[in-house]
């Protein structure tokens, strides 16, 4: 039987994930990096795509891998379906972050506060002035894509280092890597951006006989 700790942890960064194999050392100046992100994000009303997700140890080996289909509009709404190699469903509405998982016949739910809104996916919904504001942002151009390096100003992040990798105006990788050198890296296929996105994916009714834990509520 799978460790619930483990899938619980794992899907909010996985919600929430990207992380870092390292990239070369960032060459622009930040206020200049982050004037070229924010070109990038300002016009991005919503997103969605598949995607492959890895999750690495320190040393490189492979601890988990994932792949499902997310949704993210702005304000802060997001959906993450985990379709394999289980299932798991993050849907934020803007105001309540919800985490299922099937399986266990459980969902918990989080307040919107600063340390949910900082994790990969949701920050991508929210504000490009706060997220330049909150990080100190890098840029560098690798194989003819730009390559985003942002650095939490805070302590209090889930990440200690976040990558965007965009091709022309398109974010196509996120790269993470935490407090114990565990880095995630997600690709994105079949992308959409600004198209149609029925608002009621950002809704989350309970199953009847769910368990429900709230944190933070």
């Amino acid at each position: 039987m799978r460790d619930t700790h483990i899938r619980r942890s794992s899907s909010l960064v996985l919600a929430a994930s990207a992380l870092g194999l390292a990239f070369a050392a960032p060459v622009a100046w930040a206020n200049d990096a982050a004037e070229r992100l924010t070109e990038r994000l300002d016009p991005l009303e919503n997103y969605q795509a598949t995607f492959e997700q890895q999750i690495l140890d320190g040393g490189g080996e492979r601890l988990q891998s994932a792949r499902g289909e997310m949704w993210l509009s702005r304000p802060g709404m997001l959906r993450w379906e985990v379709d394999a190699p289980y299932t798991q469903i993050v849907v934020s509405d803007g105001e309540e972050v919800y985490l299922y998982d099937p399986d266990l016949e459980q969902v918990t739910v989080q307040a919107m506060d600063d340390r949910v809104t900082h994790t990969p996916a949701l920050l991508l919904s929210g504000s490009s002035n706060n997220i330049t504001a909150s990080y100190d942002v890098f840029h560098e151009q690798q194989d003819g894509a730009d390559v985003f390096t942002l650095i939490p100003i805070s302590a209090d992040t889930l990440f200690e280092e976040l990558s965007m990798v965009f091709d022309d105006q398109t974010l196509t990788e996120l790269w993470m890597m935490d407090s114990t050198g565990q880095r995630t890296s997600i690709m994105f296929s079949d992308i959409i951006r600004n198209g149609n996105v029925d608002r009621s994916l950002y809704d989350f009714d309970i199953p009847e006989g769910t368990d429900v834990i709230r944190e933070g509520l």
